[in-house]
């Protein structure tokens, strides 16, 4: 997942943005009220970010997002667990997680028994297919996009509303069966299954653009009011959602109060004194920083709400050795010692809220994380290192060079981050001048290959927990964009990386994936085509009165559907 499309995802409940290995404080208390979780009352969500977006086709999320996933079920989602067991993929509409053919290019579903819709009408394979190819439509544009790319003919089919013969590559052969037939085996694809896309829609009750004021529901809960394009949403249960087919969502309450715009400070101020209706409040968007840490130092009461995540996610420093000196390896090990990793933590909030990172990959072994430093650096950088390198590579003298970042105060691509990558190099001998741009002007700068800066501050999150949407973007030559968003920020076009993508591609044992995705990211770190700096931790507050606080590894975040507040 891209990094600008991680507030859209987060505000939506993914993926796909950081926090506890098990979703637990370090006491090993979970945050949130005491006594057992009971249905009833209502849930306040505090948001800064409005839910745009909430049509299941314009959706970008992870696991089938948080507040949508109220609304929309999908063929497979995530398990709804703390911590590593929540990284697991698990079936959702259907029986099981996917029956592939030998090579993987051919996945079969079954749907369950009793599915319907909020009207009482059942759910056939022929909504779901409807609702993949309106995804394609560009009027509804927005979601994930591998679906164009995996699925044969995906690349050139323009949606149900011009073309109303359909996907040949998604088979219904009967109303509880569904295949799907990809141009390339795609052993993770019922990770891809969790995105919204494949969420049930009825073609009689379609309205194209205006579907997302009333999706027709198929979970839990049914939208009864949506205000100010998202600003204001409010849910109520649909009474056809049956427990007895949903072994993930607990709906507790009997309504969900959803209002956005909010200032962040108001939020935490609000999820801080809980009166009134806050006391059953959470937010799915806004972190506490390290001002309001350090006020709920001490305070036993306010610590015992805050809930812990991580999710996976990488801040690093991002190298295009098209550009001089970037383009000499040794230049680039140089930074990579020079770097002071203590400091850099410090100025994206310090060590409560970000972990010092070696490896591209996160630290979660869903990802199939691989230790390794291959410019040990310590904690404080390794400046006499870096000028024996320096002096190697034909700059005994030092250099100067330009680093490129966003003037957003978000304490990831920041200035202050910045700032203490220019101070660590300093000691090396080299000298940096910081680029700040206006946080659009830096992304577009970063993802246009033709003008990729030569060294820049960068992020990436995974639109699921493995290895592959992690190292796929950024390494793959063939996903190198000239006319678009370019992820591959290096432009790496090594064709035994390329191929070994495509061998992990093919397997269907997960776990198995995993080791050989780690590999590979132990094998690139060697170029030195980055500087990996930190993980991020997520720490929000949640109001006095909210039990069952469930936060999972692979969205980070507290999840919305196993809230009570009774």
């Amino acid at each position: 997942m891209a990094a600008a499309a991680v507030s859209l995802v987060l505000a939506g409940g993914a993926a796909a943005c950081a926090g506890p290995q098990d979703g637990t404080e370090k006491n090993g208390a979970e945050p949130g009220a005491a006594g057992a979780p009971r249905k009833g009352g209502t849930l306040t969500v505090l948001n800064a970010e409005p839910q745009n977006d909430f049509d299941p086709a314009r959706l970008y999320t992870s696991g089938g997002g948080n507040v949508p996933s109220l609304v929309f079920r999908t063929l497979t989602t995530r398990n709804r667990e703390n911590g590593a067991e929540g990284t697991k993929v698990v079936p959702d509409l259907a029986t099981d997680t996917g029956r592939p053919n030998a090579d993987a290019t051919e996945w079969t579903y079954t749907l369950k028994d009793g599915l319907k819709y909020e009207d009482g009408t059942p759910i056939t394979s022929a909504d779901i297919k409807y609702g993949i190819e309106r995804s394609f439509a560009a009027e509804l544009s927005g979601g994930a996009p591998y679906l164009r790319d995996w699925l044969v003919g995906g690349e050139k089919y323009q949606g149900p509303y011009k073309d109303k013969k359909g996907l040949d590559s998604i088979v219904t052969p009967d109303e509880k069966t569904i295949v799907f037939k990809l141009r390339k085996p795609e052993g993770e694809f019922p990770f891809v299954a969790t995105q919204t896309q494949f969420a049930p829609v009825p073609k009689a009750k379609d309205t194209g653009a205006k579907y997302e004021e009333h999706p027709v529901s198929s979970g839990p809960y049914k939208v009864v009011k949506n205000e100010n394009d998202g600003e204001r949403l409010v849910l109520e249960r649909n009474p056809h959602w049956s427990e007895a087919t949903d072994a993930e969502r607990k709906a507790y309450p009997d309504t969900i109060d959803v209002r956005s715009g909010l200032d962040s400070a108001v939020i935490n101020q609000r999820l801080s004194t809980s009166s009134g209706a806050d006391s059953a409040a959470v937010t799915t968007d806004t972190n506490l920083g390290p001002a309001e840490l350090a006020q709920i130092t001490g305070n036993k009461e306010l610590a015992s709400r805050v809930g812990t995540g991580h999710f996976g996610y990488t801040n690093y420093l991002a190298f295009n050795p098209k550009v001089k000196p970037f383009d000499n390896p040794k230049v680039r090990q140089a930074i990579s010692y020079a770097v002071n990793r203590t400091s850099v933590v410090n100025a994206a909030g310090g060590s409560a809220l970000a972990e010092a990172a070696t490896t591209f990959l996160p630290e979660q072994k869903s990802f199939g994380f691989t230790p390794y430093d291959h410019f040990p650096a310590g904690k404080t950088g390794d400046p006499a290192k870096a000028k024996e390198l320096l002096k190697e590579a034909g700059f005994a003298n030092g250099l100067t060079i330009t680093l490129t970042h966003s003037t957003a105060q978000n304490r990831q691509t920041s200035p202050e981050v910045a700032t203490a990558v220019q101070q660590a190099l300093a000691a090396a001998g080299i000298t940096v001048k910081l680029e700040g741009l206006e946080n659009n002007a830096f992304n577009e700068r970063r993802w246009d290959a033709k003008n990729t800066p030569g060294f820049f501050l960068s992020r990436w999150g995974a639109d699921w927990p493995s290895g592959g949407p992690f190292l796929a973007p950024i390494f793959d030559g063939r996903q190198i964009v000239t006319n678009g968003s370019n992820y591959n920020h290096a432009q790496l076009n090594d064709p035994a990386v390329n191929k070994e993508i495509d061998e992990i591609n093919k397997l269907t044992d997960l776990d198995a994936a995993a080791l050989r995705w780690g590999a590979l990211d132990k094998k690139i770190g060697e170029q030195a085509l980055d500087v990996p700096l930190f993980h991020p931790v997520y720490k929000r507050l949640v109001g006095k009165s909210v039990k069952n606080v469930v936060i999972s590894d692979w969205t980070g975040v507290l999840d919305i559907s196993q809230v009570a507040v009774k």
